[in-house]
């Protein structure tokens, strides 16, 4: 699973395969914690983070919708999804 922005902490991937499940979204690691966020509503799918931590990562995500929705699109015809700038 590509990373595609590491910030405070906060890793933020996207599988890189075909015919991922809907909605479009981003995996979040942060230490021993695990979240799925989804890129349009910018809700937590599953998983935990703290309020702060989650936070941050709608905060980036509003930033780059773009991007990511672009990204989903690559991955979900199986090509590798770009970088994007992290949460300053």
């Amino acid at each position: 699973m590509p990373t595609l922005s590491m910030f405070f902490g906060l890793i933020v991937e996207m599988y890189y395969a075909p015919k991922e499940h809907n909605p479009p979204h981003v995996h979040v690691r942060y230490q021993s914690n695990k979240a799925s966020v989804n890129i349009n509503t910018c809700e937590l799918i599953e998983g935990n983070l703290s309020t702060r931590h989650l936070r941050f990562v709608q905060a980036w995500i509003e930033i780059h919708k773009d991007e990511l929705l672009a990204n989903w699109d690559l991955c979900m015809n199986g090509k590798e999804p770009f970088k994007i700038q992290p949460l300053n």
